[in-house]
């Protein structure tokens, strides 16, 4: 594959993937890839969207659209038309003009007009993780761009399976650990303060004089409450560490998992600065957001789900909204998680509105205070 590029392109890729494989993160992997891709081939727009289990897109990174013109714009592609083609065949497409591809399904409303499109799947080991986006840029993509860009994609691929084995790893050493120090603490110091205790009421039973005996008693049940806060520490040491979790990172393998069991395509947008959300919003959202998307799938009916997550100076946006049967608010009882989600939101000191018509969805907007 190298040997068909110039000494010049061939140093920017191999530049391009030590800055790649450099980071340990992956959302740092998928904004780097998205940059490199756009300085190797000079496109102007570049995007990479993670596809969920049902094909919609789960996460979408871009870069080149001024913040303003991408609110403007509003959710990002479902990873249908031209998008979804790349999934689905799991091959490269590169057209000259996007509006003459037959798959073509045209641009959202207020989206700028762009002319060329090459379009990579990028995949983790055998599996495909997403698709690499690049449009616009002036005079067309080459085959050189093409080959390009393929090579930067299978490097993002081998960053990403890499992070991720890196992850599971650390999981695996961290719970291996934890569970070591439980049988430690259980076998010998619960084990041997049990047996003290076992002791001490033997002793009672012996002693004539009552205020000893109550003494020895009392001392028998503090040695019981000891226990059962350590056998609660025990179980707690079960549960990974309390680390700094991202919204991005927490949806992603939330939409994974609620979604898997179900046929509804998830797709899930953002807008705004999201890497320096206070851990206490992360969780309050992420609950959110799991008793709405919850409700879609086992109520709804619905077959597309669309999450957006806004981020503005002040304020959390959320917004759940699906295409299913609905309901009339007014004569529904408040069950099926609605409860909860008025509850969490106004403990979270933020607000929520449920608007929902029979046969037209139902749409959960929902702000949290920064």
């Amino acid at each position: 594959m190298f040997n068909q590029f110039t000494p010049a392109r061939l140093r920017d890729l191999v530049e391009g993937a030590a800055a790649v494989a450099g980071q340990t993160d992956l959302q740092a992997i998928l904004a780097t890839t998205v940059e490199i891709a756009r300085d190797l081939t000079g496109a102007p727009h570049g995007a990479l969207g993670v596809v969920g289990a049902h094909g919609g897109l789960i996460d979408f990174v871009h870069a080149g659209l001024d913040p303003d013109e991408a609110e403007t714009i509003g959710a990002p592609p479902h990873g249908r038309g031209l998008l979804g083609l790349i999934s689905k065949e799991g091959r490269t497409i590169r057209t000259d003009r996007i509006s003459d591809h037959p798959d073509s399904s045209g641009m959202p409303p207020n989206h700028p007009h762009m002319e060329s499109f090459l379009g990579v799947p990028v995949r983790a080991g055998p599996t495909l993780f997403g698709n690499l986006y690049l449009t616009d840029k002036e005079g067309g993509f080459t085959e050189e761009d093409e080959a390009l860009v393929e090579a930067l994609a299978m490097i993002a691929g081998t960053a990403i399976r890499t992070v991720r084995l890196q992850q599971r790893l650390q999981s695996l050493a961290v719970a291996e650990d934890r569970e070591r120090i439980a049988r430690d603490l259980h076998d010998a110091i619960i084990q041997d303060l049990f047996a003290v205790g076992l002791s001490l009421q033997g002793q009672a039973l012996k002693v004539a004089d009552p205020d000893v005996r109550r003494a020895l008693e009392q001392d028998v049940e503090s040695l019981d409450r000891t226990i059962t806060s350590l056998r609660g520490f025990i179980f707690n040491l079960g549960a990974p560490p309390d680390e700094h979790r991202t919204l991005r990172s927490e949806l992603r393998e939330l939409v994974t998992r609620l979604a898997g069991p179900h046929d509804a395509e998830v797709n899930v947008a953002y807008t705004g600065s999201l890497d320096s959300l206070p851990q206490k919003v992360v969780d309050d959202a992420t609950q959110l957001v799991r008793e709405s998307l919850s409700n879609s799938l086992r109520h709804s009916n619905a077959d597309r789900i669309t999450i957006e997550i806004h981020a503005g100076d002040d304020r959390l946006a959320l917004l759940i909204s699906d295409n299913g049967i609905g309901f009339d608010p007014s004569a529904v009882a408040w069950g099926l998680g609605l409860t909860n989600l008025r509850e969490r939101a106004t403990r979270a000191g933020g607000q929520i509105s449920i608007d929902s018509t029979t046969g037209s969805g139902t749409v959960v907007r929902a702000t949290l205070p920064l």
